[in-house]
């Protein structure tokens, strides 16, 4: 069944899957909303009316069968259909990115790196290929890769942006601190690493040392 999930009701499901799978490596069966509320600092009232957006019921004065819930989230959020993505600059962040072997597990799989940088095309990191960006479009072709993990320096991210479209490119996940013009039918998540930081350090009261 569909379900219609506001971007944060589904950010804050992706946090609740994450305590369940360290719940089920601890062999813990059950979870309280109060303890997943207590683990993110949220209101317990916003944990159960997320989980009932699932129209999953936990135990009176149990909780909810972790694995079952997990199991819930992950058919919801559709984690089992894979979707093809790649990164688009290979500096440091794209690398880091390259690297981390969690987004496989939701379903994320990032199958190679693009860049123009001589010494970077032709090697590889953590078993994915960088290949020149001028091979992008035959590449998406032939992956039907519609999802690009866009790190690129701000100086270039509008002309990348505009050859990636051009090679059919649907959806940018932009972590360049640059507002990306964009077709209607192109959609772009502004990863914004530096307002992000300002809203913690803002918000929590933290001082210069």
């Amino acid at each position: 069944m569909e379900k219609n999930l506001t971007d944060k009701v589904i950010n804050r499901l992706t946090l609740y899957h994450s305590i369940l799978t360290d719940y089920i490596e601890k062999n813990i069966e059950y979870i309280s909303s109060p303890q997943i509320a207590e683990l993110l600092h949220v209101d317990n009232t916003q944990v159960r009316k997320d989980i009932a957006l699932l129209n999953y019921k936990g135990k009176c004065k149990v909780g909810y069968k972790v694995k079952e819930l997990k199991l819930l989230i992950e058919e919801t959020l559709k984690f089992k259909k894979v979707k093809t993505a790649f990164i688009v600059g290979s500096g440091n962040l794209g690398m880091a990115l390259a690297k981390y072997d969690n987004f496989e597990a939701y379903g994320f799989n990032i199958s190679a790196l693009f860049d123009i940088s001589p010494e970077k095309v032709g090697t590889s990191i953590n078993g994915k290929d960088i290949f020149h960006l001028k091979d992008l479009p035959k590449i998406a072709e032939k992956n039907d890769a519609k999802i690009v993990i866009l790190t690129v320096p701000r100086k270039n991210a509008q002309e990348v942006t505009d050859f990636i479209v051009k090679a059919g490119i649907r959806y940018i996940w932009n972590f360049t601190p640059c507002v990306l013009s964009v077709p209607n039918n192109v959609q772009v998540w502004n990863e914004n690493l530096i307002g992000n930081f300002l809203q913690f350090t803002v918000n929590h009261g933290v001082e210069d040392n």
